[in-house]
């Protein structure tokens, strides 16, 4: 005889997501994907800086000839110098004709082609900018091109960031958070700045301080610094002596500071785009062999000034510690706004960064170097406005006031002069944004037609006005109608919402939402007893606004009014739709 035994019901457990899924929809599947290429810009930065090391004792024979003055390459010692004439030629020859066949975008400073694709292009980036950019950059600097590696890194890190989200089928927002992922974990292994990162890649690359996107962000930059102090160590980029303030009342020259070095900021700017206007008539050539040809001219100037050969750090941190004159910092100043703008004109590819942070240093020392003669007693050395001076530079540049402050507290790790170094940047960035409409990164994509500062609709409407998807008014409710006829006209209108007038003259508008609520609590009135005034909307009003308009309206559409606010059509989402696939 068999028992029947009741079975206990066993729990149901949840199916497993597919992998894609789990990335997609997830914040863990995020998390995973920023570990993972945080790792990735982290070995990218390590290579990247290996290749400058390499080219550069390629192609000079030291480890850094900006502070070799004017020596022989040990190879060519017959050639004394004159080696700087063909090595920006040489290497011009080599990633002039890579750059145009394989990755044209890798031309530049790079940032502003990350903004471009993170706002216009849903993050998506080549896979093989990565390679290019490395390549290009490093030949570029190591054959002496006077500009930085911050843009080159931030393209690299994050063209893998959106190569590892287009694997993974992501959708665009999220990919947008990858790029910027592979931007803060460059930035951070690079200059050994786990803080900067983040906020370099929120405040200019996403615009945006949103807590998913944050979070992730700072994951991939703790991973990339992980992986860069396990190669690089762990100290700050420049080696800087301690600086100290002399008396309160230096702060209402660091005033001044930020209103010169920003202006210096704004100038640099200007130059760098002028310069490049310049070699784009001068050149009738193919793009490939203007790099090479150009050259010549790179390499002219830094037989003059071999202080401008690559990046400049060491030249940077003898000016801030005191060892050149002030007539000598001036004319260091006017050469790097120059190579730099010359590197970048003939298309050199690298960043500005560091040339704005070495701008910021020769002239915060040379305004020390003045203040301290004629104020001894109450002013400190001339190296503390050198160091505020970098901050301020960058602040006048890229007006990116967060990223300024963090960046050069990691790189220096001087906090004893935050608060000055606060002063001088919040300064400068007003100053540039007094002069400037656009910083050093957003010029680059307005002379395209491009305006960051503009809402994504208002970019992707362009001019169009509301004239060109107005529909016919709807039947008007008098103010007087009574409450019931009112949800009659306005359950047969299929709006939601109507126009009320008042002896012809425009009142306002009212909701079938309102009108519910009145008639349920037994509300005797009439339609202009609930009478809403949304957002005025005319035929001149652009898409973009009348769209904004739209969503914060109560009902469904909006009455379009005449220059006497007078009814003369309607707006819906429907009619703007509508036109847009015309």
């Amino acid at each position: 005889m068999v028992s029947l035994v009741n079975e206990v019901p066993r729990p149901r457990v949840p199916a497993r997501l597919p992998l894609g899924r789990w990335l997609r929809e997830r914040t863990a599947g995020l998390v995973a994907l920023a570990l993972v290429i945080g790792a990735g810009a982290g070995v990218g930065a390590v290579v990247f800086r290996w290749l400058i090391t390499a080219f550069t004792r390629l192609f000079s024979g030291h480890a850094d000839y900006s502070a070799a003055g004017r020596a022989a390459h040990p190879w060519f010692p017959a050639l004394g110098p004159w080696f700087l004439l063909l090595a920006p030629v040489v290497a011009g020859l080599v990633y002039g004709p890579l750059v145009q066949k394989f990755a044209p975008e890798a031309r530049g400073h790079g940032v502003p082609e990350v903004m471009f694709a993170v706002a216009e292009r849903g993050g998506r980036i080549p896979a093989q900018v990565s390679a290019v950019k490395a390549l290009a950059s490093a030949l570029t600097i190591g054959s002496g091109g006077s500009v930085g590696r911050e843009g080159p890194i931030v393209q690299i890190g994050s063209a893998l960031g959106s190569t590892l989200g287009r694997v993974a089928r992501l959708p665009e927002p999220r990919l947008r958070v990858l790029v910027a992922c592979g931007a803060a974990g460059g930035i951070a292994a690079t200059f050994n700045a786990p803080l900067a990162g983040p906020f370099f890649a929120m405040e200019l690359i996403l615009r945006d301080f949103a807590a998913e996107s944050f979070g992730a962000v700072v994951l991939a930059s703790v991973t990339a610094s992980v992986v860069g102090r396990a190669v690089f160590g762990n100290t700050p980029f420049l080696d800087l002596p301690a600086f100290s303030l002399a008396s309160p009342l230096e702060y209402l020259l660091f005033v001044v500071l930020g209103l010169v070095v920003g202006a210096c900021g704004v100038a640099f700017t200007r130059v760098l785009y002028l310069v490049e206007d310049v070699c784009d008539r001068l050149w009738r050539g193919p793009e490939w062999l203007r790099p090479a040809v150009g050259g010549v001219v790179l390499g002219g100037l830094l037989l003059v000034l071999p202080q401008m050969y690559g990046v400049g750090y060491p030249v940077l941190q003898n000016a801030v510690e005191g060892r050149y004159a002030l007539a000598f910092l001036l004319v260091l100043l006017v050469g790097k706004v120059l190579a730099t703008s010359l590197t970048i004109g003939i298309g050199g590819s690298g960043g500005v960064f560091a040339p704005s942070l070495f701008i910021g240093a020769m002239a915060g020392t040379a305004f020390g170097i003045v203040v301290h003669a004629c104020l001894p007693s109450v002013t400190a050395s001339p190296g503390v406005y050198g160091l505020i001076g970098m901050g301020a530079a960058f602040a006048g540049a890229a007006r990116a006031p967060i990223t300024a402050v963090i960046v050069l507290f990691e790189l220096t790790g001087q906090y004893t002069v935050i608060l000055p170094m606060l002063t001088a940047i919040v300064i400068a960035t007003a100053c540039s944004r007094a002069l400037s409409r656009d910083t050093i990164y957003t010029l680059k994509l307005r002379r395209r037609g491009v305006d960051l500062d503009r809402s994504p609709a208002a970019r992707r409407l362009g001019g169009r006005t509301v004239a060109g998807v107005v529909e016919p008014l709807p039947q008007p409710l008098g103010a007087a109608v009574p409450l019931a006829a009112a949800a009659h006209a306005l359950a047969v209108s299929g709006h939601g919402v109507l126009p009320v007038t008042a002896g012809g003259e425009y009142q306002g508008c009212v909701t079938a939402h309102a009108v519910a609520e009145a008639i349920a609590s037994d509300h005797e009135g009439t339609a202009g007893d609930l009478v809403e005034l949304p957002p005025e909307v005319t035929r001149e009003t652009s898409l973009a606004d009348a769209v904004q308009a739209l969503a914060d309206a109560p009902g469904t559409g909006l009455p379009v009014l005449g220059p006497g606010r007078e009814l003369t059509g309607w707006l819906t989402h429907q009619a703007v739709l509508t036109g847009l696939s015309e």
